[in-house]
């Protein structure tokens, strides 16, 4: 693939505009030290010495398309509760408008909450409402994200099951996609397949794309055979399967499968990588990149967020250098 090519789109990434629609969660840290047991229980005393918030789930995904210096809108609900202020606090720190955060009544921010002791996770606690957002609720997203203007280039689903996507949220964004002829592209929860059919692309996981497709996933012939079904599943145009060390497959309707190696030199953490790799690729799409350009694009920014400790963004001089 010519590179120079590649590099004019990320050129573009600047004047390209993503509207993120999903799961705002905070993801909450507390750090400490443990140096004994408890007497009470066979369970190690934190001894917390930090704590840290920042945004999460569909708000990482945002990040990541900020990062890269592309134009980001994001839509989704939180609590009437003060996390639920300090996520559109830090939203609007980032410059982002904040009109499509919905504010429901009943439900609380979610948060996922971490302890981590000697750089080791000892437990995750999460507050949260699984329960679907109701039938008001999604009504004020849709009409948020018809009143967006013609500049909107790409929409991501992001789907971590916290209530947000649903059944008739989808149906509604793909019409609302297709009304714009824009792509519209989600990062699947596997419970919720069958809410996707109609998306232009579904970027699953190595075990996700198994588990949805019913097919155990060994090699290359598995990989088409389990892309092959989701997209007939789902009536998309395309499936982007990542599969860790082994790269990514693209299979695009009408065209022949595609293989793309792994880039990354050393993997040392995965956490947020799938949310970089459906925010690099949908802004490359919404760049004017093709599907296999865009997957290729997307996989050289996975490589280096996997080669990073934490949740990761990708600046734009890195995804530069590494191309």
């Amino acid at each position: 693939m010519d590179r120079k090519a590649l590099l004019e789109y990320l050129k573009k990434f600047k004047d390209a505009s993503v509207l993120v629609v999903g799961d705002i969660m905070l993801d909450h840290f507390i750090w400490g030290k443990v140096s004994r047991i408890s007497p009470e229980a066979p369970v190690p005393v934190v001894d917390i010495r930090d704590e840290s918030v920042m945004l999460g789930g569909a708000a990482n995904v945002l990040n990541n398309v900020l990062a890269l210096g592309g134009r980001a809108h994001i839509c989704g609900v939180i609590g009437h509760d003060e996390m639920g202020k300090k996520v559109v606090h830090e939203l609007r720190q980032m410059g982002v408008e904040t009109s499509g955060v919905i504010v429901e009544e009943g439900r609380p921010t979610t948060i996922k909450t971490r302890v981590i002791a000697h750089s080791q996770q000892v437990v995750r606690f999460d507050r949260e409402s699984k329960g679907d957002i109701g039938p008001g609720t999604e009504k004020l997203i849709l009409d948020y994200v018809k009143k967006q203007d013609h500049t909107l280039a790409g929409i991501i689903i992001s789907d971590y099951a916290k209530g947000v996507v649903t059944p008739r949220l989808v149906k509604g964004l793909v019409k609302i996609a297709g009304a714009k002829g824009i792509p519209l592209s989600v990062d699947p929860k596997v419970g919720h397949f069958e809410y996707y059919k109609g998306v232009t692309v579904i970027t699953p996981n190595n075990l996700e794309a198994s588990q949805a497709s019913g097919i155990e996933i060994s090699g290359d012939d598995d990989i088409l055979a389990a892309g092959k079904k989701m997209m007939d599943r789902l009536k998309s145009k395309a499936v982007l399967i990542t599969r860790g060390e082994h790269g990514m497959s693209l299979m695009e309707k009408g065209k022949a499968p595609v293989h793309i190696p792994t880039v990354a030199k050393e993997v040392y953490d995965v956490t947020g990588a799938g949310d970089t790799v459906i925010a690099v690729f949908t802004l490359a799409l919404a760049a004017g990149a093709g599907m296999r350009e865009a997957a290729v694009i997307a996989n050289y920014a996975a490589g280096i967020v996997v080669g990073e400790v934490g949740t990761a963004t990708v600046k734009m001089e890195q995804l530069r250098k590494v191309i």
